[in-house]
């Protein structure tokens, strides 16, 4: 082989080397195949029917018909479906600005080298191992104004029955919520708050910066693509929650806590109104599909960079 052809091959490959990384290789697509095949069968092909019976009139036995437009008109001009989406998203934010600043300061807390830190870890994230049905249930006992905690304490919470009104059914919901996924995100929190290099906190105290002020200037904007991902993972979780308002005020008192999801079921599994259900579903894929877009695109996330990209 003559020295011609030896150095353009080098070259080839040092520029591969370039794209790749040095000593990497791209995978093949064959790794890419399974998790494909998953995702076409339990997630792209049960959205392709769900968007087809939208558009359906179907009561769950007999074989569905073509209706049209019948079951989005009928939403669009539906109070309560306006009035479930407008609580999903009061019910979302509400969830990601009490979760969030717990979560940072949770997750913090457990990425130092306190005394007793691993015990207490270990029960703060206990909360994380249970079901959202099993949660529901305990804090619907705890909850009771006949036997529970709000009894015993009638000068903290007067007549006790705390779900009777949407301000108190809304708080109750929203601490259930932060109780239950605090300790997911405080996870997210600590890996990311031990990913942050001591030689930052070493020349900040060396300027004579306080532990408040290093976690206002280093922790927080190291966490940030971290509280990202956060973010978004609570407003999926916010706009698809249910098993939570079923149990503890199945909607109530009366329509003021029907969140989105919760009114897919009514109409979908009571009402036997699989169309209408079906429609209802594919406005939350939409509604949760553009808001996390959103807060990538407008946070930059989908502008970092990895200096493993492609591996």
């Amino acid at each position: 082989m003559s020295a011609l052809s030896l150095g353009s091959a080098s070259g080839r490959r040092v520029r591969a080397g370039r794209r790749t990384g040095a000593g990497t290789t791209r995978p093949g697509i064959v790794w890419a195949v399974p998790a494909t095949v998953f995702f076409l069968l339990f997630a792209l092909l049960p959205l392709v029917l769900v968007a087809v019976l939208s558009f359906t009139s179907w009561n769950g036995v007999d074989a569905p018909t073509f209706n049209g437009l019948d079951n989005w008109t009928a939403l669009l001009h539906d109070p309560v479906m306006t009035q479930s989406v407008w609580l999903t998203l009061v019910l979302t934010l509400a969830g990601v600005l009490v979760q969030t600043p717990v979560s940072v300061l949770l997750g913090v807390w457990a990425a130092g080298h306190q005394r007793n830190r691993a015990v207490l870890s270990a029960v703060f994230f206990v909360p994380l191992l249970l079901s959202a049905t099993a949660i529901s249930v305990v804090w619907r006992a705890i909850l009771d104004p006949n036997f529970g905690v709000p009894s015993e304490l009638p000068w903290l919470f007067g007549d006790g029955n705390l779900m009777g009104s949407q301000p108190g059914a809304l708080a109750v919901l929203t601490f259930v919520g932060m109780w239950q996924w605090t300790p997911m995100h405080a996870l997210l929190y600590q890996g990311g708050a031990r990913a942050i290099p001591q030689v930052l906190y070493q020349a900040a105290a060396i300027d004579g910066a306080g532990k408040v002020r290093q976690f206002l200037h280093i922790t927080l904007p190291q966490l940030r693509n971290t509280m990202i991902t956060s973010v978004v993972l609570m407003l999926v979780g916010g706009l698809t929650t249910f098993d939570t308002v079923l149990i503890l005020t199945q909607g109530g008192p009366g329509t003021d806590t029907t969140n989105s999801a919760y009114y897919m079921y009514q109409r979908a599994f009571k009402s036997f109104d699989f169309g209408s259900g079906s429609a209802i579903a594919l406005v939350l894929v939409v509604v949760a599909t553009l808001i996390s877009l959103a807060v990538v695109r407008l946070s930059g996330y989908d502008r970092m960079r990895s200096t493993t990209e492609g591996l």
